[in-house]
């Protein structure tokens, strides 16, 4: 292989990872390989040679994506506010439903094209499970809530169907979701606020960490 053509197969392997990111966070890893090289401009074959099967690619072009999410995880278990921690996971995997279908069909859903990411989705379900328990235990969630019922939230949010401008509804989602975990009201974190000084007060649409109940 020549240093022309070795350069040619790099810019080409760079081409059809950025093409598959971008296209993978818009519109899921069910994307057929053959649109991806259309949209990069080249042949199927050209992306087979750099990724014989959709699981190389959906590995390769998520890898990056999947080391930041485990980060993220690890932060929140090192958090000492519990609530905090579990309601900052919960928003973060809503952001994802925005701006990244892919990561989170290959961390919180079963996709085979994820297989190489099982080991992190057991991680993921484990750190989950943790966090409600923690929360659970300090009391700023509902004494019955489990990670079952957290996990039907991060469907309701997977489900969530997107429209042209869909952050305002989708975040509004995750407000009523996340004030079903805590048990109270809108009402009551409403007049909570409304008996602070204005300065202190939380901005329009944040759920407030809940009292510990004895």
């Amino acid at each position: 292989m020549t240093r022309k053509t070795r350069t040619d197969a790099e810019d080409n392997r760079r081409r059809i990872l950025s093409v598959a990111r971008a296209s993978f966070a818009s519109e899921g890893l069910d994307l057929p390989m053959r649109e991806i090289a259309r949209r990069v401009g080249l042949g199927i074959a050209t992306v087979h040679r750099h990724f014989p099967s959709r699981a190389d690619l959906v590995t390769a072009a998520l890898t990056e994506h999947v080391a930041a999410c485990r980060a993220d995880m690890r932060a929140a278990l090192d958090d000492p506010d519990p609530w905090r921690a579990l309601s900052g996971v919960v928003r973060r995997f809503a952001e994802h439903r925005l701006r990244d279908r892919g990561l989170n069909e290959a961390l919180f859903g079963s996709h085979p094209a994820a297989a190489a990411f099982a080991s992190d989705r057991r991680e993921q379900a484990r750190a989950l499970r943790r966090l409600v328990d923690r929360a659970r235990a300090a009391g700023v969630v509902r004494d019955d809530i489990g990670v079952d019922d957290v996990r039907v939230c991060l469907a309701a949010i997977a489900s969530y169907r997107l429209t042209p401008r869909p952050a305002a509804g989708l975040h509004r989602l995750v407000d009523l979701l996340l004030t079903g975990l805590t048990g109270l009201t809108a009402d009551h974190q409403l007049s909570a606020d409304q008996r602070l000084p204005a300065d202190q007060r939380l901005p329009a649409g944040t759920v407030r960490t809940p009292p510990v109940r004895p």
